[in-house]
């Protein structure tokens, strides 16, 4: 299924179970954190990537901004596995994020999102950033849905 022309969601072939969700244009912000897996269960959506150098600070460990990109981008791939939005102009209205560790570097770091609230216009969303065992952060967020023309209100 594809999200033309913005997003691609299809099955990950070398992960099975999990679906793929990764922007076409590879010249925009979201590319840099390359193809994400994600996966929905029990309610939980399952956003996944795995840090690479790019996304480091100079303590070797996964930039705060980055991982405030991560959990941004990850809030719209779970709106999209839970079947609440397709892509492309939905919007944060906002996202508070309390920081409790730092991500290691080429390991994998997972966004896990649960849906609170819908409304006609607005989720409500929040979650956790783990790596393994370890919690890196917690978040809560609201996504504006976008209008019946596609367009962000």
């Amino acid at each position: 299924m594809s999200d033309a022309p913005h997003f691609t969601y299809a099955p990950a072939p070398d992960h099975p179970g999990w679906m793929t969700w990764q922007l076409a244009d590879t010249t925009r912000f979201n590319s840099l954190f390359g193809p994400l897996l994600l996966k929905v269960e029990d309610g939980v959506a399952r956003v996944r990537m795995t840090p690479a150098l790019i996304h480091a600070n100079l303590s070797g460990r996964m930039h705060g901004g980055a991982l405030l990109g991560f959990i941004d981008i990850a809030l719209f791939a779970a709106s999209r596995g839970f079947g609440l939005i397709q892509a492309g102009t939905s919007v944060t209205v906002d996202l508070s994020t309390q920081f409790m560790g730092g991500a290691r570097i080429g390991e994998p770091v997972e966004v896990q999102v649960e849906l609170l609230r819908q409304t006609r216009r607005l989720l409500f969303l929040r979650g956790l950033v783990v790596q393994d065992a370890d919690n890196i952060a917690s978040f809560g967020a609201t996504i504006r849905k976008p209008t019946g023309d596609g367009a962000a209100a």
